[in-house]
């Protein structure tokens, strides 16, 4: 088995778009829709290959395609369509070679290798690039106890799973694996783009735990990821397990593992669910149930044709960016590298970390590891969301506890009744009444005694703010705003 080939000319791969135009036939090419590669501002991106060379044409309007297989057809040379660039690499690669291009020219493709190289539905891309390996239980669950949960849609973040696989495989019930896509970039973006990647992943682990189904969850906003999978698990040979997709609401919280089965079951008002020692009360229908995210399961998918998992973190840059990205870093990159696969839009002056929740700061010098994130007070959830020199951080923190007061499900008062004392608090600045010390008691309270990981992090970006921009806070209490653009306080 081989990946996308031509009999005679290169092979052509688009990524970005949905469709291709009728009118594109690449001459005597093999030509390709790929998923995306996670940078927008490349794309449409065309990959020309022919033997062990790949062009690239950024930016790329699709009714050039056959002028550039002409070119490079007539000419048996990869350059001859004036490309952006080059590269060599093994013939039959089975992931993206990396461009000098922006945005990927960063860090590496492990996980995220199928993103913009592989079709994304097609059975014969995942096998030629070692899919469909069905292993041997006892091996995954070794691959288990070295691989740790990803983003905060994860039954278990950021530590090993080994022990909550084994505390489903030994519950009673039919067990159940559920793939939570739900609001994360990264996560959305493998659903489009490397669907089986995942799904391999959810395969093996359903085959290790006996589990009965798959179940894919994503927003109800991700339309392409969600048309995608469908099409992906419709495509897949043999499947061990039926695999179904479905959608939830478009709410932040609506990720929380114990609320994503909520609404998998149908449930209208999604409550968090309080979790015991074991996870079966919390699985699906009461029946024991893993629940993880795309970037854990292709983390999983490439361990076991690898023999260990990648050591490696997907993540996302937003906001004041002059494009995002997401890429794919080894663990002992720093955040200034991801930064820098965006490009900030004017002076940086800070980051928050950790998705909406994220922590805030100014020093890019900390790592993506997850211990160094959690030592200094950020998120690992995978998304980096930068603040320009005009940003006003006292605006931003506002907002986010705002959200979080208007979002949070209700069911447990540290975060229904904090978060709303927390945006108060957070006003009462604007009238000159800035106390700090009470702002960290209560987000103390809150972090403690939280249910789900919701009101556990609603307080991060207040907490992390005040740490490293308190003299923001008191020019607010001054009636100042340092950044010029905060006028009036948040409403109620």
């Amino acid at each position: 088995m081989t990946l996308l080939t031509a009999d005679d000319g290169p092979v052509l791969r688009v990524a970005g778009p949905s469709r291709l135009p009728e009118s594109v036939s690449g001459a005597d090419s093999a030509v390709a829709l790929v998923g995306p590669t996670g940078v927008p501002a490349v794309e449409p991106l065309v990959m020309v290959t022919l033997g062990g060379r790949t062009a690239f044409h950024a930016r790329c309007p699709t009714d050039r395609i056959d002028e550039i297989a002409t070119r490079v057809g007539d000419a048996g040379d990869v350059t001859a369509g004036d490309p952006d660039d080059v590269r060599d690499h093994e013939p039959g690669r089975s992931r993206l070679p990396t461009p000098d291009l922006p945005g990927l020219q960063t860090g590496v493709r492990d996980a995220l290798g199928a993103c913009g190289w592989r079709r994304p539905t097609d059975p014969d891309d995942h096998e030629a690039a070692g899919g469909f390996t069905d292993p041997d239980p006892e091996t995954v669950m070794e691959v288990g106890a070295e691989l740790d949960g990803r983003g905060w849609g994860d039954i278990r973040q950021d530590a090993p799973l080994a022990e909550p696989w084994r505390d489903v495989r030994e519950g009673d019930g039919d067990p159940a694996v559920v793939v939570n896509a739900h609001g994360n970039p990264a996560d959305a973006l493998l659903l489009e783009s490397a669907p089986l990647e995942v799904l391999d992943g959810a395969a093996g682990l359903a085959g290790a735990l006996g589990a009965e189904e798959v179940i894919v969850y994503a927003s109800s906003d991700d339309e392409r990821a969600v048309q995608t999978a469908r099409e992906a698990a419709a495509n897949y040979p043999a499947p061990s397990v039926p695999v179904d997709v479905v959608t939830g609401p478009a709410t932040y919280r609506a990720a929380e593992p114990s609320m994503a089965i909520e609404a998998i079951e149908g449930n209208h008002r999604l409550e968090a669910r309080i979790r015991p020692p074991d996870l079966d009360a919390v699985g699906l229908h009461g029946r024991p149930t893993v629940v993880h995210t795309p970037r854990t399961l292709a983390q999983l998918s490439v361990a076991l044709r690898e023999g260990a998992p990648p050591e490696t973190r997907a993540l996302s840059v937003t906001g004041d960016v002059d494009h995002p990205a997401t890429v794919e870093v080894p663990e002992t990159e720093t955040l200034e590298t991801v930064v820098d696969a965006a490009a900030v839009a004017g002076e940086l002056k800070a980051v928050s970390v950790g998705g909406q929740f994220g922590g805030v700061t100014d020093d890019l010098s900390v790592g993506v590891a997850p211990a160094e994130l959690g030592a200094a007070q950020l998120g690992s959830d995978g998304v980096v969301r930068v603040l320009s020199a005009d940003r006003c951080v006292v605006e931003f923190v506002g907002q986010r506890t705002q959200l979080a007061a208007e979002e949070n499900c209700g069911r447990c008062v540290p975060c229904r009744e904090g978060t709303t004392q927390l945006a108060g608090l957070l006003r009462e600045v604007y009238d000159g009444g800035y106390d700090p010390d009470a702002i960290d008691e209560l987000i103390e309270v809150m972090t403690s005694s939280s249910i789900c990981a919701f009101g556990v992090q609603a307080g991060r970006p207040a907490r992390t703010a005040l740490s490293a921009f308190g003299d923001e806070f008191e020019a607010h209490a001054d009636g100042r705003c340092p950044a010029g653009s905060c006028l009036e306080p948040l409403e109620a």
